[in-house]
């Protein structure tokens, strides 16, 4: 038996059978799963199964495996139950017990207690985190092309142009694969969100004057976009509810986008475009005048934002300071996060004698130096707790060093080691004495007060 039907077989026991999977679904690096009935989870089991580097409960139950295994433990995982990969299976209240009522009740009860900012930073991350593979492929050839042009390449030759056009396509049909995503997220038309994507980043919006001015193309970015394709469900959903069924697929997407396309150029934009530029400069000013101090503290403050699973609601904010600046200086300075978490890995690894503690740091550290985390994170410095604090102190040290040399990102998507190829400004070596920095003093606090064997007791 192959290791990844093996570790979705011992889940599934672990959970409660496949009776009690509701949907399966994954992103780089976990496995996430909506139970029916989350009292037959027996986590201290789940964590113990061979290849489960940490396990997280929140709205989903979320098994941290790692980036690649992840893909075919879902995949098997499917083929278990039946579900297809995002497939949500029938709650059928009808036929249900008395207890498995009470179960939903307090599931849904759980969903509305949560607060309007976390419910919307993972919102705006579920609209983000399909796109992160392109993202990520695209960036690396960037930066590769970028490279190959500083070592004195012709970017006028055939192969080069190839590569630019490779990495740029993304990018430049980034606000219709947002607009496609975030209408899909809230219920809507996918096709509708993408064309409101689409009337933002419109190169004719030049040609329209409202308010006395020509609009300018892509004003107010992705937040623009975001508000547009939600626009474009709310009134999708209530178009429809007054609509004759017969006529339906004819006017409802047609009053829909009429209504919102007027809107959107006459609201949305320049609405959109004074909080973009708002974000930008506040952003920018921080960084400039807290110098080192906010650079540690967005560091340093960093891995709780990851811990929630709320870092990806940041990447419209990337996106935005690449579009507006040419470059993301927060990202060279939240990478740190993981740096720090790295340095204290190997501390741990160093001091500890406990096999499957070294184990799980075995397979995660790797991956960790090239900028994925939460492999570490789950299965190491959270379990363990204070090895947590001590990475995230040093990563402030490494946070502070960047913000000092005013180092920025090209590209989003990857960290640590990866993120080299896209640092702008040839500032290759500077982010890379980042990266030490945060290993070693991550290493250092974890390793004179940051570990102590018995901490490994219940790993």
């Amino acid at each position: 038996m192959k290791k990844e039907q093996q570790m979705a077989k011992d889940i599934l026991e672990k959970i409660g059978g496949k009776e009690n999977v509701q949907q399966v679904a994954h992103c780089m690096t976990r496995l996430r799963l909506s139970l029916k009935d989350d009292s037959k989870v027996n986590l201290n089991e789940l964590k113990r199964v061979d290849g489960v580097m940490g396990v997280v409960e929140d709205d989903t139950l979320q098994i941290v495996i790692g980036p690649g295994t992840v893909n075919k433990v879902a995949a098997e995982m499917s083929n278990e139950t039946g579900l297809a990969i995002g497939e949500m299976a029938d709650a059928n209240e009808d036929n249900m017990s008395f207890e498995e009522k009470a179960v939903m009740k307090k599931a849904k009860l759980k969903e509305k207690n949560k607060t309007p900012f976390k419910l919307f930073l993972r919102s705006v991350g579920n609209i983000f985190i399909p796109l992160i593979p392109g993202l990520v492929a695209s960036g690396l050839i960037n930066g590769a092309a970028n490279f190959a042009i500083n070592g004195g390449a012709d970017r006028t030759e055939t192969w080069m142009q190839i590569l630019l056009l490779l990495g740029s396509t993304v990018f430049a049909y980034l606000a219709i694969l947002v607009g496609w995503n975030t209408a899909k997220e809230f219920g809507g038309t996918p096709v509708l969100g993408a064309i409101a994507g689409g009337i933002l980043f419109n190169p004719m919006l030049a040609d329209i004057v409202i308010y006395g001015e020509p609009l300018i193309v892509g004003r107010g970015g992705l937040f623009g976009v975001i508000f547009a394709a939600w626009l474009m469900t709310f009134v999708e959903k209530n178009v429809r509810k007054v609509m004759h069924s017969s006529v339906d697929i004819l006017f409802t997407p047609l009053f829909t986008l009429l209504i919102v396309g007027f809107f959107a150029l006459y609201a949305i934009v320049p609405v959109a475009g004074v909080l973009s530029d708002g974000i930008m400069t506040v952003l920018t000013s921080v960084l400039d005048v807290g110098g080192a101090l906010a650079g540690a503290v967005l560091a340093g403050f960093f891995l709780p934002l990851v811990m929630l699973g709320l870092h990806h609601g940041l990447t419209p904010i990337h996106l935005e300071l690449m579009n507006t600046v040419g470059a993301t200086a927060l990202l060279p300075i939240l990478a740190m996060a993981g740096a720090g978490q790295v340095g204290a890995t190997i501390a741990v690894f160093v001091k500890t004698k406990n096999q499957r503690l070294k184990n799980i740091i075995k397979g995660a550290l790797p991956v960790g130096f090239l900028g994925i985390g939460e492999p570490l994170l789950y299965g190491v410095t959270l379990p363990l707790g204070r090895p947590f604090i001590t990475a995230c102190m040093g990563a402030a040290f490494g946070g502070a060093f960047q913000a000092v040399m005013q180092t920025a990102a090209l590209g989003i998507g990857v960290s640590g080691i990866s993120l080299i190829p896209l640092i702008a400004e040839n500032k290759y070596v500077w982010y890379f004495v980042g990266l030490v920095v945060s290993y070693v003093f991550g290493f250092i606090f974890t390793y004179l007060f940051g570990f102590k064997e018995e901490m490994a007791e219940g790993i």
